[in-house]
Parts: C-alpha cells; sequence; structure tokens
C-alpha cells in the first residue's frame, strides 16, 4: 500500500513525506499527470483517478472556450496594468478569476468566510474525496462563483478540507508551479505568522487564519497568494489586523464580484473605504463599491456589457447612478459572463481607473 503523506510547516515553506512535491500534489487534484518519478505518480492509474482527470480535462477546456480566454482578452485590451497587489474581497477560493484579470499581479489578496483547512496530503483514501472535490468547484465552473453557504457546507466535509484544495487546483489547472505552502495567522497589528496549524483566534490577539502560496508562470517571477478567512465587516476588522496587513503591501488593483452587496451597507465601510483609497485599478459588477462613493474628480468610470438591475434575492440594490453611467457610456458588450447575471447578455463590468494613475501612466 502506498504510505500516507504528512506535512509539517517549516520555515521556507511546507514540505511533503514521501517525497511528492507540493506541485505533485497540486496537479495530482487537478486530475493532472504526475512526473514518472513522482511517488504519486502510481496513484494516477487509479480507474477512480482517471475518469476523475477526464472529467477535469472536459469542464476546464469548457471554461477556458467561454469564459477565461475572453476575460484575458477583455483585461489585456481594457485593464492592463503593471505588477502589483490585488485585493480581490469577498472572493473566497477563487483563484481562477483573479489571475484571468489580473495575471501579472505580485501579491494576491483573496478574503472569504470559507475555512483555509489543513495543507492537502494525498493517500490511498484521497480518491474517494475528489468526487466531493469537483462538486465543491461545481458552481464557480458553470457560473462564474461561489455559493458560500453550499461551500462552507461542502468544505468542512471529506478528507480535503477547507479552501486549499482548491487554490491547489486552480494553480494547477492555471500552468502554475508552486514552490512554498504555509499556514499563517495574523495578529491585532497585521502581521503575518507562520503556525504549524490554526488555533482558534483569541480576541484581540490573532485573527484571520490564512494560507500563504508562493507560485511562479513556468521560468516567469514569484508571485504570492495570501487567502484569509477573515469577517470582512467592521466589527470583524476592528478586531483583525486584515486591513493593516493590506496596508504594509501599498497600492493596488481591486477585483469585485458576485459580493452579495455588503459594500453597499453601512456595516462595510472599512473595506470598501480601504479600496477606494488603496486601489489603482478597479474592475467590479454592481454587487461591489456603489457608484455613489465614486468621486468624479477622482475616478474614470467605464462601462461593459448591460446593467439592469439585480437579479430578485437582493432587493433594493438597484443603483439610479450606475443607469445613468451606462446610458450615457454606450458600453461596449461583453462576450463572457460574470456576476449573478452571469448569461453574458445581461452582466456587467465597471472599470474605475484612478485618475492620477491615468495621468500618470501607471
Amino acid at each position: 500500500m502506498f504510505a500516507a503523506l504528512f506535512v509539517f510547516a517549516a520555515t521556507g515553506g511546507v514540505f511533503a513525506q514521501g517525497g511528492a512535491s507540493l506541485n505533485d500534489t497540486a496537479r495530482y487534484l487537478a486530475g493532472l499527470a504526475a512526473d514518472a518519478e513522482s511517488p504519486l505518480a502510481r496513484l494516477t492509474r487509479d480507474a477512480g483517478w482517471q475518469q476523475h482527470a477526464r472529467q477535469f480535462d472536459t469542464a476546464w477546456a469548457t471554461l477556458e472556450k467561454q469564459q477565461l480566454s475572453k476575460v484575458r482578452a477583455w483585461s489585456d485590451a481594457n485593464a492592463k496594468v503593471p505588477a502589483r497587489p490585488l485585493y480581490y474581497t469577498f472572493s473566497g477560493p477563487d483563484f481562477v478569476y483573479a489571475n484571468a484579470f489580473f495575471p501579472d499581479a505580485t501579491t494576491y489578496v483573496m478574503v472569504g468566510l470559507e475555512p483555509v483547512g489543513p495543507i492537502p496530503a494525498i493517500g490511498e483514501r484521497t480518491r474517494h474525496s475528489l468526487g466531493h472535490l469537483r462538486a465543491s468547484l461545481n458552481t464557480i465552473l458553470r457560473i462564474s462563483f461561489f455559493i458560500t453557504s453550499d461551500m462552507n457546507s461542502r468544505l468542512r466535509e471529506g478528507e480535503l478540507k477547507g479552501t486549499l484544495p482548491i487554490l491547489y487546483v486552480f494553480l494547477a489547472r492555471a500552468g502554475k508551479t508552486i514552490h512554498e505552502v504555509s499556514l499563517v495567522d495574523l495578529d491585532k497589528d497585521g502581521v503575518a505568522h507562520e503556525v504549524a496549524q490554526h488555533r482558534p483566534a483569541q480576541r484581540g490577539v490573532r485573527t484571520g487564519p490564512g494560507a500563504k502560496i508562493v507560485f511562479s508562470d513556468g521560468n516567469g517571477p514569484r508571485q504570492t497568494l495570501y487567502y484569509f478567512a477573515t469577517d470582512l465587516s467592521d466589527a470583524g476588522t476592528r478586531s483583525s489586523g486584515f486591513l493593516k496587513f493590506c496596508e504594509t503591501l501599498g497600492a493596488g488593483d481591486a477585483l469585485i464580484k458576485s459580493a452579495s452587496y455588503l459594500l453597499h451597507s453601512g456595516n462595510f465601510s472599512n473595506v470598501r473605504q480601504f479600496l477606494i483609497d488603496r486601489s489603482k485599478t478597479i474592475v467590479q459588477d454592481d454587487t461591489g463599491v456603489p457608484a455613489r462613493y465614486f468621486k468624479k474628480e477622482e475616478w474614470d468610470l467605464r462601462p461593459f456589457g448591460a446593467y439592469i438591475g439585480p437579479i430578485e434575492i437582493f432587493p433594493g440594490m438597484y443603483q439610479p447612478q450606475l443607469q445613468q453611467i451606462f446610458r450615457r457610456g454606450k458600453p461596449p458588450k461583453l462576450d463572457f459572463g460574470i456576476g449573478y447575471r452571469w448569461r453574458g447578455h445581461d452582466s456587467n463590468l465597471l472599470l474605475a481607473i484612478k485618475k492620477d494613475t491615468v495621468a500618470h501612466g501607471n
């Protein structure tokens, strides 16, 4: 029998006993062939894994054709920005769209309520959780976003718990090479501390359990992804060091989609103000920062697609100001679906560019 793998945190990253690299593990979970010398190679001969690989191959080919290739083309034509941090609030583990919209980000900061979980370890029994892993990705592969309540229940079951297995899949399928993985906690001052495992947060001491992944695209520069399971409400940000941590990274860009209109609420004013103050460029659907918060003298607003208002489960979130922007802006059509109106013909995006960014060409 194949010996189970164990992982432990150490300076410089996380290492797997048994000789399997972090990248081997990610490729196995993503249904991609392992190196012939990898200790995981024998597990890929299993019929269950091969079916898993075929199903992921089919799903990703569809996603690439219908969505990702078009998102990358849109971003390259409209939102090409220098390499700098990306703040993707209310993201869950959605690296796939973060990378499609902002492929050159130096640091991806992603946030959700979904648990981080342990660092994935592959053993003989892992194949029994592969179907569960595919099911947890079902909605984002079909309709471009995760459903938080569904994710929270799925990510607490089975052997592959938490968001890390999903991030591994997305990184591997995006062609990335994973170099380091570690679990981190944030203290109240926004300092990230590497930990062997997450402990329950102590009030005012450590909050924002997360993970840090260092990866590269082939021989390209190394990039970093942080995922934090953190409450972004005003009460949550006051009691955590999350926004202080983000401040240490400096100005960057922002992506917001399918965010339940939380930034429209007075209970999320801290993170909303952070995004307005620290973002050079914001790509968002209508669930992001309400149009009324963008001062005309500070922002250039460019609409894309069609704005017809929120779906029925979000009453009262219609934005007359945003409707005016779309009516006057004569927006180009989108050839991909995004957000809650994911079918494409009624999807919307707003590209907000800070005017000092335009003036200085950065």
